[in-house]
């Protein structure tokens, strides 16, 4: 029999090996995909507790629940845990993650109605730094900073300390994030102290990312950096490794020979 005759019966063979396996990777790309999405579409949308601290305050994790009964000589603490819960003295652990005062007021007014006759309950919510905002990008110190209230974008680059000779303060980005409605602001900062226009100095929410970018000549000298320095590293070892050869008696400076 030919060399020809058998191409047939090996593709068809290849084929049934392989189509199963082809399949199967679909399939099993496809389920990913499909609980992806639904990961996404149930669990995605940031943070667990979130609100506008400045309109009305709200409790997150971390935070230290301070309460007293304005008749009644009852008061207590306690900070709120990672399940979202306080303990009550005399009514137990209680779930109050996401509450703002006023609805953590009206809750634990219900809850110890069952020991105060007239239960009276104020409530004092001290942030535990979970609430925070971030700078990113050509400034000194990058990261999270703990949101206090009453900030401007202004404030906040001034004081996380832009890189003179490398951040664009012209093209800054203000980042509210949403996996629906994401806000996306361009901020010109030297507007506010060239030409006195406040417009954009937007004072700031929790959870907001402001993005510092380079400057296009920063831009250019990195992009040059990463194109040459994979090149010179090889090119230096080698250099090196020649010398070592011609000079097996060489001693680097600073060591001895013993």
């Amino acid at each position: 029999m030919s060399p020809n005759r058998h191409s047939p019966l090996i593709a068809l063979l290849l084929w049934g090996f392989l189509a199963p396996l082809f399949f199967s990777s679909c399939i099993s790309s496809g389920l990913s995909d499909k609980r992806i999405l639904q990961y996404l579409n149930q669990e995605g949308f940031g943070k667990r507790y979130t609100g506008h601290a400045e309109e009305q305050d709200y409790v997150t994790i971390g935070d230290s629940i301070q309460f007293k009964d304005k008749l009644e000589d009852l008061s207590g603490a306690d900070m709120v845990k990672i399940d979202g819960t306080i303990h009550l003295p005399e009514v137990g652990r209680v779930f109050v993650a996401g509450m703002t005062a006023a609805e953590l007021e009206s809750f634990l007014n219900q809850k110890f109605s069952a020991i105060l006759t007239k239960p009276d309950i104020e409530v004092e919510i001290r942030t535990g730094g979970s609430k925070v905002f971030w700078v990113i990008g050509e400034v000194r110190n990058e990261g999270p900073v703990p949101f206090r209230g009453d900030i401007t974008i202004f404030e906040a680059v001034t004081r996380a300390g832009p890189n003179k000779s490398t951040a664009n303060l012209g093209r800054i980005r203000l980042i509210r994030a949403d996996p629906r409605n994401p806000l996306i602001i361009p901020v010109n900062l030297p507007d506010l102290w060239l030409e006195g226009d406040s417009t954009y100095n937007i004072r700031l929410q929790e959870y907001d990312l402001i993005y510092v970018p380079p400057t296009f000549l920063t831009q250019v000298a990195d992009l040059i950096s990463s194109i040459l320095v994979p090149l010179v590293r090889p090119f230096r070892t080698v250099l090196q490794t020649i010398f070592q050869i011609q000079n097996p008696g060489s001693i680097g400076r600073g060591q001895r020979r013993f």
